[in-house]
């Protein structure tokens, strides 16, 4: 009989393109599966599915483990939540290409587009490179328990060229072009999966100062682009404000560079709070390029955009105030007891009520939870409480910060949560032409917890989960698998057929679950971050090789770096 590596025994197939789930076995060989169906013989190893459902690994197109896949092999919290391949580099800002001299210029950056502590970046970064391929080098120098995409950042690409030039937002010259498309061509052929850039004034240094893509001309980015079509791979991934100088123009100029170029372009797709039908008109635009023939995708979110806020996080409602500034960088146990004086806190709302600077909106301010609540009701928002309760909101969001010695967490939706629901964020998901993205793992240590999206998906929006008007499990499913990664050029895997690469997600849906992130220290430095475990994973597969069983690691890192997109499939 035939020996197999693995055997995933009697499990219900969700087999990543949609199918109606249905019962299998699956033998992985060599990394690939090798079969599918009822399967005869021995195997090194079986994992008994019974009563769960085997899908394909999750396909995380949206990340910035840049710097953390550098110092760390475990890539959390993606990695507990059944991803095994994550895309990193977005959003314009990464290492590479670098020159010693710049190398603080691309910490500012990357710290304050992305909010990961400059302490942790001094210490955990080697700097063993210059070139974005000696930078892959690096990358492959380490295991890990996720396969690493890497893309070229344009953050980092104009200051290796422009020098302080990009920094001041000049624009690029003939010169400046031709080098940069050189460069670009390198990195695609070296093995980077594709090019981003931002276009967003929110997206600023430590400093403050603009990130140096922001004002980047059609020119440039049609230049970069051609390096990518020189090399003849590569995606492009973006993110603008698409309101400079209009929607529509903007958008026009973003299809001249797919056009002339003949690369895919992602790029995020969010409801503006003060824009709430933008994003319609913007699916719209996306919808007839598609029709044209043009590979364009929005990448969407399954759940509001929004911050955590609390002692522990980058901010907190009262990070305004003179008082609290004044005690941030105290022992949380020490603020907590200073808080909790009642002359203190009459000092800090006295204060507050008599500034007139733009606060936070409070009826977009609620109790996170425990489980966390990502779609609360209106009427559980801090203002909604506190005209319950004759009260000011102040005093009601002081009093919920400081539940837990301090720990607690309260929740601002900045983004999808416009009507108080996800009804923006069911439709963005259901449209043909979005994937799933925008979960930022590695990113926004200190206030957001967003890589968690592929166990949200399924534990809020799966019909089997309890959701009405939710979706068909294998469809969501596939909205994290296949799609994610034929956006990017990923076609060995994402689908559970033989041929394909062997990472596999075995699933208790029955027991899914999403805790409360929690607050840690265990950055390079001490440096904070919020890790947010799973619920109901019995185990996860990386080619062929158990990486966690229950929730907990098996030690096995058979991650690596994939070098550029696979433009054919395994699979027979």
């Amino acid at each position: 009989m035939t020996q197999h590596d693995l055997l995933i025994r009697g499990g219900r197939i969700a087999d990543g393109v949609g199918s109606p789930l249905f019962e299998a076995d699956v033998a992985i060989r060599d990394g690939r599966i090798s079969a599918v169906g009822r399967i005869e013989g021995g195997a090194r190893e079986v994992l008994d599915a019974a009563g769960a459902v085997v899908a394909p690994g999750f396909v995380d197109i949206h990340t910035h483990y840049d710097g953390q896949a550098v110092w760390d092999s475990q890539l959390a919290s993606s990695s507990w939540h059944g991803v095994t391949t994550v895309v990193m580099g977005n959003c314009g800002v990464g290492f590479a290409p670098v020159r010693q001299h710049d190398r603080q210029r691309l910490i500012e950056l990357m710290e304050g587009v992305e909010d990961i502590p400059g302490i942790a970046l001094h210490e955990g970064l080697d700097w063993a490179w210059e070139s974005f391929a000696e930078y892959l080098c690096a990358l492959e120098r380490r295991p890990h328990d996720v396969d690493l995409c890497a893309q070229l950042p344009h953050g980092a690409l104009r200051v290796y060229v422009m020098g302080e030039r990009a920094a001041r937002l000049e624009p690029a010259t003939e010169d400046d072009i031709a080098r940069m498309r050189e460069i670009a061509a390198a990195a695609m052929r070296a093995g980077a999966l594709g090019f981003s850039t931002s276009r967003s004034i929110n997206h600023r240094t430590i400093k403050g100062d603009p990130t140096p893509s922001l004002r980047a001309s059609e020119a440039e980015l049609t230049g970069i682009a051609m390096g990518l079509a020189d090399a003849g791979r590569g995606v492009l991934q973006l993110l603008s404000d698409f309101d400079t100088p209009s929607l529509e123009e903007e958008f026009a100029m973003l299809r001249r560079v797919v056009e002339k170029s003949g690369r895919p372009l992602s790029f995020t797709v969010a409801q503006k709070h003060d824009d709430p039908q933008g994003w319609r008109q913007l699916l719209a635009l996306v919808g007839q390029a598609v029709k044209d023939g043009l590979p364009i995708r929005g990448q969407v979110a399954p759940r509001p955009i929004g911050m955590l806020l609390g002692l522990q996080a980058s901010l907190n409602p009262f990070s305004g105030s003179p008082m609290v500034r004044e005690i941030a960088d105290r022992p949380l146990a020490e603020r907590y007891a200073i808080m909790r004086d009642p002359a203190f806190k009459a000092k800090v709302l006295d204060h507050l009520a008599r500034t007139t600077r733009k606060r936070l909106d409070l009826r977009l301010l609620f109790p996170f939870g425990d489980p966390p609540n990502y779609e609360p009701d209106p009427s559980t928002s801090i203002a909604a409480q506190a005209e319950r309760e004759g009260r000011s909101p102040d005093d009601v969001a002081y009093e919920l910060i400081l539940k837990d010695e301090g720990r607690a967490f309260l929740y601002t939706p900045f983004a999808n949560y416009h009507d108080g629901n996800l009804d923006a964020c069911r439709e963005m998901m259901a449209d043909p032409n979005t994937v799933i993205g925008l979960g930022d793992g590695g990113a926004h240590v200190g206030m957001i917890s967003d890589a968690s999206f592929p166990t949200f998906l399924m534990t809020h929006w799966a019909r089997e989960c309890g959701r009405e008007d939710g979706f068909d499990l294998s469809w969501l499913i596939k909205r994290q698998t296949s799609d994610t990664a034929r956006t990017v050029g990923l076609n060995d895997r994402g689908v559970i057929a033989p041929g394909m690469k062997a990472d596999i997600n075995v699933i208790d849906v029955d027991r899914l679950g999403l805790p409360a992130p929690r607050m840690t220290f265990d950055l390079p430095a001490g440096g904070k971050r919020l890790l947010q475990k799973a619920e109901g994973y019995r185990a996860t597969v990386l080619s062929g090789v158990v990486t966690y069983r229950d929730g907990e690691a098996t030690g096995e890192l058979p991650g690596r770096l994939v070098r550029g997109p696979q433009e054919k499939a395994h699979a027979a």
